[in-house]
């Protein structure tokens, strides 16, 4: 589903720690990591398919977390050509994401990449606030700024 300008509603996972580190998680397929995503169905909202993409991406169930706000509007990102699939819908142009900040309630141990036939990601580490915005690929880095900045206030220091 593309809305009339050729981005995708998507959603994106910020899931902090105790320490208020990030989920920082390694891509299956090539070398980039990234916060954990997914797109909106269109019979769920976004904060269904946030919880859905929880489990499917990571393993982790709506108890395992505890919901502490998410970005008050859409942020956009184009995706460049050579990233776009062969068989792409030809006005898809990106995403369009909510970000929700999350904090794990639970021990890591539950993080579980293989509760999908095609996982997403390969391991993870715990990061700096802060690091994602800087090392996420190149035309991602804006949206992930301006999620963590929009978000900060949340995290307790």
């Amino acid at each position: 589903m593309l809305d009339r300008d050729g981005f995708r509603p998507n959603v994106g996972i910020i899931l902090l720690d105790d320490d208020g580190q990030v989920f920082w998680a390694k891509r299956t397929r090539g070398s980039g990591w990234q916060f954990p995503q997914g797109g909106i169905n269109n019979d769920e909202t976004a904060e269904e398919a946030m919880f859905r993409e929880l489990y499917e991406e990571i393993g982790l169930k709506p108890k395992h977390v505890d919901v502490l706000g998410c970005t008050p509007e859409w942020l956009h990102y184009q995706l460049p050509k050579k990233f776009k699939k062969k068989d792409s819908d030809p006005a898809f142009v990106g995403q369009k994401q909510v970000y929700y900040l999350l904090r794990l309630l639970e021990d890591e141990s539950k993080v579980d990449f293989n509760c999908t036939t095609s996982p997403e990601f390969q391991c993870y580490r715990w990061v700096d606030f802060w690091y994602p915005a800087h090392n996420v690929i190149h035309f991602k880095r804006k949206v992930y700024q301006r999620a963590l900045r929009h978000l900060a206030h949340l995290v307790k220091a």
